[in-house]
């Protein structure tokens, strides 16, 4: 944060002319956490308009932060309010929950925001998206260009994984590359369409695809498997990566949810993850997932299972 920005009220004219005009997300709350501007870009980022936010306590859950554990940052350890309490700045990186639904993960700044005789009047909080939307965008146009997108979710579809999945076996053959993949299905998906109807389903699936898109890394490719199957390909890792990641997506998953009629519908995965092997084949690393992923239903569902 530069200068400008502490020491100027959250309703200054010059303030707000400079943060319409950044690209990054931005909203200022007062000394009770009561927004007080919310600028274009925040509205983009989450899709909550600023007559949907302001006037409203960032405490009321609006965003709904948690952190990659899944620990609600906005009821128990929210940065904007240790800014406020201790006076230092803070950057940390947070899943914010989107108006669509889905977890999307962010970068966030809080600074202090002082009047001109230096009192503290309330906190400013920066934040953008840790992937970018370009990055996801061109994802989406390449994936269209080759018919290889599920028309649903927007995610890749079965014969691109299919394809995938044999060229990063060639790799493994050439150069001793290993990779890890994971099968996930959503549990009790028929319960969701038999009490509110195909429509909720399918807005239900757009959810899971979106949080678990925008929580993997930039070079890992999550696709739709099929119904309410989702696949993870993942590059570059370890076993303990692979767990790691693999328990972050169940996680911001769980902590997605939409809303019907006042009441929050959400729902868990159960996941199957493996590293392929030097003997394995398309063939093999999909029965393996599969299998794994049925010993997670059989445990109890909404957890990870990695062999």
């Amino acid at each position: 944060m530069n200068s400008v920005m502490v020491k100027m009220k959250p309703d200054s004219l010059i303030l707000r002319q400079y943060l319409d005009n950044l690209f990054e997300g931005a909203y200022a709350v007062d000394m009770n956490r009561r927004i007080v501007y919310w600028n274009t870009a925040a509205e983009k980022i989450t899709g909550f308009s600023a007559d949907e936010v302001l006037g409203s306590c960032c405490a009321d859950n609006i965003l709904q932060h948690v952190n990659g554990s899944g620990v609600s940052l906005c009821r128990h350890d929210c940065p904007l309010a240790q800014t406020i309490r201790d006076g230092q700045n803070r950057e940390v990186e947070v899943f914010l929950h989107h108006k669509l639904g889905h977890r999307l993960p962010v970068r966030v700044r809080t600074s202090i925001l002082r009047d001109e005789q230096g009192g503290i009047v309330g906190a400013l909080e920066l934040f953008n998206e840790r992937m970018g939307r370009e990055s996801l965008q061109r994802r989406v146009r390449d994936l269209e260009k080759m018919a290889y997108l599920d028309p649903l979710t927007g995610l890749a579809n079965r014969r691109y994984i299919e394809a995938a999945l044999d060229q990063r076996f060639h790799e493994v053959r050439r150069f001793g590359w290993s990779f890890g993949f994971i099968m996930a299905d959503v549990d009790h998906f028929k319960e969701i369409n038999d009490r509110y109807g195909h429509e909720m389903g399918d807005r239900m699936l757009q959810m899971v695809g979106r949080t678990l898109s925008s929580s993997s890394r930039p070079y890992d490719i999550i696709g739709r498997w099929g119904g309410e199957e989702f696949v993870g390909l993942l590059l570059h890792l370890d076993e303990v990566t692979l767990t790691e990641i693999a328990q972050r997506l169940r996680i911001m998953v769980q902590n997605s949810f939409l809303i019907l009629d006042g009441e929050k519908l959400s729902v868990t995965l159960s996941m199957g993850c493996t590293l392929a092997r030097s003997d394995d084949s398309v063939k093999k690393i999909l029965q393996r997932a599969d299998r794994l992923l049925y010993r997670c239903k059989n445990g109890g569902r909404n957890c990870v299972v990695i062999g």
